[in-house]
This record gives C-alpha cells, sequence and structure tokens, in this order.
C-alpha cells in the first residue's frame, strides 16, 4: 500500500518591475497544481493567473522590459493588493487536495517567495502557502548530483530531457510556472519510479 501524499504543489512564478518587493511592484503571478492522479502519478492540474495595479515607489524599466507587460493596461484592469491576496487564498484552498499542505515551489524560490510573501505580509493577510517554499534550483543540486550554478532551467531540461524552453513565451508567467511544474515533476520522480513521494 502507498503511503498517502502528504503536499500539494504550487508552482508559482512572478513578473515584476524589479528586484526586491515593497520597493518594486509584482506584477503578474500565476501558478500550476502538481499532485498526484488517481494511479498515482504526479501531474500537471489547475492552472490560474492574476495581474496587479503597479503602485510601488519605484520601477525599473529594464526589469519591465523583460516581462513586457504594459504599466497603463496594468493600473487600469490590474488587481489591488488586497483582492490579489484574497484571489490566491481561495484559490489555493480550493485546489489544495484533501489530507495534503499546500507547498510553494519555485525556480529560485527565495526571489518568487519573497515578492508574494511580502504582498501578503503588507495586505496583513495570512500566507497560504505558510513561512517557507521549496527551490527546484537547490532540489536539482541534490537530484541530480549539480553545483548551484548550474542548476539553471537550460541544463535541467538537458538532464531531465525535457523539451528547451519555448523562449517566445519564457518571462509570461503562466508559462514559466508550467514549465517549473514540468521540472518539478521530473524531478520529483527521477530515478525513483513509483516509489516517489509529494
Amino acid at each position: 500500500m502507498r503511503p498517502p501524499a502528504r503536499a500539494t504543489w504550487f508552482c508559482v512564478d512572478i513578473e515584476c518591475n524589479g528586484p526586491v518587493p515593497g520597493l518594486y511592484d509584482m506584477v503578474s503571478c500565476a501558478a500550476v497544481v502538481v499532485a498526484e492522479n488517481e494511479a498515482g502519478a504526479l501531474v500537471l492540474a489547475e492552472r490560474a493567473m492574476w495581474e496587479l495595479k503597479p503602485v510601488a515607489p519605484r520601477f525599473d524599466p529594464r526589469a519591465a522590459a523583460i516581462h513586457g507587460l504594459d504599466q497603463a493596461r496594468l493600473a487600469a484592469e490590474g488587481l489591488d493588493r488586497a483582492a490579489f491576496c484574497a484571489a490566491v487564498t481561495a484559490w489555493v484552498k480550493a485546489h489544495t487536495r484533501p489530507g495534503t499542505e499546500p507547498c510553494f515551489v519555485g525556480h529560485n524560490a527565495p526571489f518568487d517567495w519573497s515578492f508574494v510573501a511580502w504582498t501578503f505580509a503588507a495586505e496583513e493577510q495570512p500566507n497560504p502557502f505558510g513561512y517557507k517554499a521549496l527551490c527546484t534550483k537547490a532540489l536539482a543540486t541534490g537530484v541530480l548530483g549539480l553545483h548551484w550554478l548550474d542548476s539553471g532551467k537550460e541544463t535541467l531540461a538537458q538532464r531531465l530531457k525535457l523539451p528547451a524552453e519555448d523562449l517566445g513565451q519564457k518571462h509570461r508567467a503562466d508559462y514559466d510556472a508550467e514549465y517549473q511544474a514540468e521540472l518539478l515533476v521530473a524531478l520529483l520522480s527521477y530515478g525513483a519510479g513509483s516509489s516517489t513521494r509529494n
């Protein structure tokens, strides 16, 4: 008998207008659920994306050029921070599998998690992911025996025999979250077969 799953993984990617939260805005956030299917295999499941109004005191045009989101459109159509927190909390609660805990996963999780965690703290709302996150870069250093400096997506895709990133979609939060979810499934399944537990 297989032991029960303990985690529902939420692979999260954010796009932002600068290097740190508070001083610069998170303007987009996407998440993809990774959970077991009925056969016990890890699969990509539900997906969501949110865009936020830019309100922070600083703006780095070089950072904004990476994601290319229109700041005027975000100001008109994006969620404010409180609405974002409410939406994410409800979505995470709805898609956390019974008997498991929601776990934030990022590729360089300290960066993405810091923006999400800061936003919940700024709104005095509990972070639905708690105070910790799993980093696929760190996971890969152990699973694949890589140096931290060699844990980029290109190297991981080669080692895990995954398709290369679509550079035409890279730096879109929804695409990046999905690609990172594929990396997570491959890493958690690497060399373990049916014994992999989440």
